[in-house]
């Protein structure tokens, strides 16, 4: 059964590094037009770039961390210190593309609908409330890593390792 999961997860990780690199063929392709574009089209399609790969280091991030985690380290997510790691890889990743994104909107908003504004202040102020919960997550993690001070150390030992692979 570890051998089938870990071969689906590998298939995961391929399609999402499979799907950043559409984006960012997308992202070249919609860069490409702001260049010959009016200087209002030409700012909308280089934003429209930037989102999308915003969206491509995210797919990239995902495949790493689906890879390392689970194919490579054939890691069982239990202990705290494990927990811990693996959200905080993905979150890292989530509120780095809801920012931008959120930037992004703001300043398409700015210029060019105005009425959208708060639209785009939502995506920024749910990046920050995730940031928050992390912050929290993270702190009250910390205090059950204590109680399990073998897991630490197992999860550095594994990071010597993978690091050895690479």
């Amino acid at each position: 059964m570890k051998a089938f999961f870990s071969t689906i997860h590998a298939v995961i990780a391929v399609l999402f590094v499979a799907i950043s690199f559409l984006l960012m063929v997308l992202a070249a392709l919609t860069g490409w037009k702001a260049i010959g574009a009016e200087v209002g089209q030409g700012a909308e399609s280089a934003i429209e770039a930037i989102g999308l790969l915003a969206i491509a280091v995210v797919s990239l991030q995902i495949s790493q961390t689906i890879a390392e985690e689970e194919v490579i380290r054939d890691a069982h997510i239990s202990a705290p210190t494990r927990v811990r790691r693996y959200l905080s890889r993905f979150m890292v990743v989530v509120v780095v593309a809801l920012s931008i994104e959120g930037l992004v909107g703001t300043f398409k908003a700015l210029h060019e609908e105005p009425e959208l504004l708060p639209h785009a202040a939502s995506v920024l102020v749910a990046a920050g409330i995730l940031l928050a919960g992390w912050g929290l997550f993270i702190r009250f993690n910390k205090e059950a890593e204590v109680l399990e001070p073998e897991a630490m150390k197992e999860a550095k030992s594994e990071d010597v390792k993978l690091e050895e692979k690479g």
